[in-house]
This record gives C-alpha cells, structure tokens and sequence, in this order.
C-alpha cells in the first residue's frame, strides 16, 4: 500500500506576518460559539444530563405505572423502560445523520442549524411536560428527538464551521464543536447537584434548559453569513460570497479566498452534491472514506464511555461517602473541558495527526494502568486513588485530540461535492458505534471483569497505526491540497501546475489581471 503524499504540490502555508493581518474576527468567533452553544452544546448536556435525576424518573415511572393500572411496575418492564430512554438517544441521532445530507441540501449549513433548533425546543417542551402530563412516553419521544437533534448537529456545525474559517485556524474553530460538547457534559453535572436541579421537585428543570441555548442560537445566528463556499459553489452566489468572506475575515478584498474556492470547483470533476451511493463508488475519495470510518469508529469505540462504568465504584472503593460522589465526578467534566480548550489552542502548531496518534496511544496506556490498578485495588488501600487518575487521564487524553479532531478531518479530507454525503456516513458510524458500546459493553465487562479495558487498548492501538500509516497532516492546506495529498494512494493522477493554469484561462479568459492576481498569490506562499 502507498503511503499517501504528506506534502502538496504548492506549499499555501501562511507566513506569521500574514496571520498577524487575519486575527479571528468578532463575526468568525460569534458563528463558531452559538453556532456550538446550539448544537454540540445540547448533545454534550444530554450525555450526562439524565445520569442525576435517573432514580427520580425511576419513580415516576413507577408512579405513572401504579396510576395506570393498579401495580407497581414489574423489576424488568422497569428496566427495559429505562433502557429505552438512556438507548433511544442514540436511535435519533442515526435518524438525525441519515437526514442530515438531504436538509443540508435545501437548507445550507446555516439555514439546518437554524432549524434544528425546532427539534430542540420540542424536545424540551415534550421532556419538561412529561411529568405533569402523567407520560412516560413523552419523555422517550423527547430523548428520540433531542437524538435527532444531535444527529443533524454533530454532521452540519463541523461542516459549517469548516467552511467558514481561513485554512491557518480552520483546526481551532472547528474545536469549538469539541470544547463546547464537553462544557455541555460539565453544565449537565453542574445543574444535577442536589443544591440545584438534581432534586425530585425540580428534575423537570434540567430538561427544561435545553430550550435555552436553542433560543440564543435562533436570536444570534440569523445574523450571520451562510457558508461562503456553499454560496459559491453549491448555489452560484458570486457576490453574497463575497460579502460572507468579507465578515468572516474582516477585510474588504477576498480575491485571493474567492480564487481558492474556484481552483477547488475547478479542480473537482463533479460540482453537483454527490450522493452516498456514488461517495462510496468513487475511487478518488477511497482513502479519505475508509479514514473517516476508522477514525469515527475508533472515536466512539475507543472506551471512554464505558469509563464512566467504573468511576463511582473506584470512588466508593477509595472512601469516599455516596453524597459526595457527585461533587468528585465534577473533576471529569472539568478535566475534560481543559483538556478540549488546551487541544483548540494548540492544534494548528502541533497539527491533527500527532494529536490523534498521541491521544489513542496514551489511552492505550493509561488503560493497560487502569487494568492492572483495577485488579490490585482489593488488596491495597491507596490503588483506587491510583486508578482514579489514570480515569482523569484517559479523559485527558481523548479530550486532547480524538474527542474533536475526527469531525474535523471529515470535513477536511474531502472536497465541496462529496462533503455532505461524508459527514452524512461518518454519522452513521458515529452513532452504530455508540449504540455498539451501550450495547455490548455490559456483557463483555460481565465476560472480562477487570480486564474489559483490554479491547479497548486493542482499538486504540490499531486506530494509532492505521492514522500513522495512512493520515496526511491536514494543517494550513487547502482542501484541494489535501484532496491531492491522496492522490497517489487513490491512484489518481495529480494535476500538473500548467494543466491548473489552463484550466483558468480556459474558464476566465476575459480576466489577464485575475490570472496574474493567482501568480502572484501562489508564489507569496
């Protein structure tokens, strides 16, 4: 197997003077944080968000049950209740990622996110109610469409945020996605401590705030420009792509971006959204397809939610008293906060690919640490504290680049047509993934006991080497340049630089000062 092109033909990488004149606007960082707060915000909270109030909602199920039809609820139809409401959450989301290609289509990525704030707002009304409606199910259906929800938004803010910042911060806006989802995790343990929401009178209330930072979203981001590239490319809009530049970047001329964006048209030998069925045929994507599958994969199947397993058991097992716990669990969502702020801050000097590699391995090892810890910990009083840092630090780690980076990469690795239908299948893995996890983890932790934490090693190994082997750094390139960087592995030809000048003169012929505009501007990098 050829390795692919770790560097382009033309190196567009900027010089420090040139970032010194493109700050990050008071537009750009505006799209990217409510952009975030409405999305990958909400999917962060309802991650932890139901973890607080679970024994209350036991209740009410119960409650409801004796009210219905005169008996308590049976041990197992209670469970299975439970189950479909933690479970659901995942279903929507795969109806959300399946959907997400064709609203993408007709909406934009700015129109979706307005959208599928509907969803949201459902959601809450429907998971705020329940209770005083007397429904059980109106709290399953609200979790299937709070899924859906997250569904749209994990494919459509990464895709949106991607195309919206200049190549030299493209990383670290995209990480906005990642750092808001773990605030969204933090928020949700915040308000479930028993001083706040996380009591049986007010538990209705933490689903009541998801409607909240759906409603700033829809009061802020009507405001704000499309995707220029999706103007541009997708409906033509020469000069609203412009203007969309112009805020984005905070600068009037945008002639050299707008050329960016036609030398990727260009480049490209189908300008029409592809659909799923041609993504998948297609042999000029085959690497990038197959990346994205492995790195999603290996994103949800990596262990991080199973660690939440074990953390309150190790906690118990150190001494610590059950009323408590909530207030040391805390320690996870801030961890996983700093971490994810630390990694937007530092991935366009360190790049995606040592972050990814960096992240799985260390998980590799502070889970073969967690093992070993796990099954001393009887016999030594101080091992459960030991094994509670190596939880502080598996977290840490996925924060630091697994936990954003992929959805990064899906938008990276490919080019304005295949786009949509790429986040639309690295979704699909995404939440099988997950729902695998949620799944089978139970009965493999039934089967290894402590060493369940070994196929988890064994997945970040293998995801360490496939992104050793096979991932070009993405850093500072265009998505024509990465497109190339594939090039030899996909055998497919790579463009020669005067075939890219003819294609030029050939589509804008009218236009001398244009063409020496593009000389100039690739030999400045």
């Amino acid at each position: 197997m050829d390795k692919p092109q770790d560097d382009s033909p033309v190196d567009h990488k900027m010089t420090d003077s040139e970032k010194k004149k493109q700050p990050v606007t008071a537009c750009l960082f505006t799209a990217a944080f409510f952009g975030a707060l409405g999305s990958s915000f909400l999917y962060g909270y309802n991650l932890s968000v139901v973890n607080a109030p679970a024994l209350y909602i036991k209740a009410f199920y119960n409650k409801t049950w004796i009210e219905r039809y005169g008996e308590p609820i049976g041990a197992e139809t209670a469970t299975l209740l439970w189950s479909i409401t933690v479970s659901i959450f995942a279903i929507g989301g795969l109806f959300g990622a399946l959907s997400v290609s064709f609203i993408i289509k007709v909406l934009g990525r700015k129109g979706t996110l307005l959208v599928n704030n509907s969803f949201a707002v459902i959601a809450a009304l429907l998971l705020s109610l329940g209770e005083k409606a007397k429904s059980f199910e109106m709290l399953i259906i609200g979790r299937l469409i709070m899924g859906v929800d997250s569904g749209i938004a994990l494919s459509a803010l990464p895709m949106y945020l991607g195309e919206i910042s200049p190549r030299h911060i493209r990383g670290s806006i995209g990480q906005f996605n990642s750092i808001l989802i773990c605030l969204g995790v933090f928020t949700g343990q915040v308000l479930g401590l028993p001083e706040l929401l996380g009591q049986e009178s007010r538990w209705n209330y933490l689903f009541s705030f998801l409607a909240l930072p759906a409603l700033l979203q829809l009061c802020v981001l009507p405001f704000l420009p499309e995707s220029p590239r999706y103007l541009l490319m997708e409906r033509r809009d020469e000069a609203g792509a412009e203007r969309a530049f112009q805020r984005f970047l905070g600068k009037k001329d945008v002639t050299a971006e707008l050329e960016e964006v036609h030398a990727e048209a260009r480049a490209q030998d189908n300008l029409h959204t592809v659909s799923v069925l041609q993504l998948l045929k297609s042999p000029a994507v085959r690497w990038q397809l197959i990346t994205i599958i492995v790195t999603m994969a290996c994103y949800q199947l990596c262990g991080l939610n199973a660690i939440w397993y074990y953390t309150n058991g190790i906690l118990r097992e150190a001494g610590f008293e059950e009323n408590i716990l909530p207030y040391i669990t805390l320690s996870t969502g801030a961890i996983e906060t700093l971490s994810a702020i630390i990694s937007g801050l530092v991935i366009e000097r360190i790049g995606r690919k040592p972050l990814l590699i960096f992240g799985f391995s260390a998980m590799a090892f502070f889970f073969s640490l967690l093992t070993v810890f796990l099954n001393f910990q009887d016999g030594v009083s101080w091992m459960p504290y030991l094994s509670y840092i190596c939880i502080l630090a598996v977290i840490a780690s996925f924060c630091s680049g697994p936990g954003g980076i992929p959805f990064v990469l899906t938008g990276e690795l490919f080019e304005q047509s295949y786009r949509p239908a790429a986040f639309m299948i690295a979704g699909i893995v995404n939440w099988l993934s997950n729902f695998a996890v949620g799944l089978l983890f139970p009965f493999i932790q039934e089967a290894l006991q402590t060493f369940a934490f070994l196929v988890f090693v064994v997945v970040c190994i293998i995801g360490s080497i496939y992104l050793y082997v096979v991932l070009p750094e993405t850093k500072s390139k265009t998505f024509l340049d990465i497109s190339q960087s594939f090039a030899k592995i996909n055998k497919i030809p790579v463009p020669s630089p005067g075939h890219e000048m003819e294609l030029v003169l050939s589509i804008k012929p009218d236009t001398y000062e244009k063409v020496q505009d593009v000389v100039k501007m690739e030999s400045s990098f």
